[in-house]
């Protein structure tokens, strides 16, 4: 099974972000944390990198009625969207899939809350226009 859904754009990585960021919250989903790779690989190890930006994106409804239903899987917790430049003017988008991330988890109504965010996040990647 694959772990994530993608979708290549032709757009650069600042367009690419602004629109991912909208249909995020277009879908009910916030930006609860923002790790600019990039930055990070130069500050920590002085290597070069491209754009890439992991999104921790949270819909406080489905996570709370995930919690409710098995407390650990905060652990899995929030769902990671990736931005990834590829070329110029060429721009990747990625999420986990939730029900792929959650299948060694045994509960079958977390997987049915899992289907949810599935279908939340696929229609943030299908949204994304170039």
């Amino acid at each position: 099974m694959q772990y994530y859904f993608s979708k290549t754009l032709p757009l650069g990585f600042d367009e690419a972000m602004r629109q991912t960021i909208n249909a995020l919250k277009s879908e009910g989903f916030g930006i609860i944390t923002e790790i600019d790779v990039k930055k990070t690989l130069k500050e920590k190890l002085g290597a070069d990198f491209r754009n890439y930006h992991i999104l921790g994106a949270c819909n406080p409804k489905l996570a709370y009625e995930a919690l409710q239903l098995e407390d650990k899987v905060g652990t899995m917790l929030p769902c990671n969207v990736v931005v990834n430049e590829i070329a110029q003017g060429r721009t990747e988008v990625a999420a986990i899939d939730p029900v792929a991330s959650m299948q060694a988890i045994d509960n079958p109504q977390l997987k049915q809350s899992a289907e949810r965010v599935r279908t939340l996040l696929q229609n943030v990647i299908e949204s994304l226009r170039g």
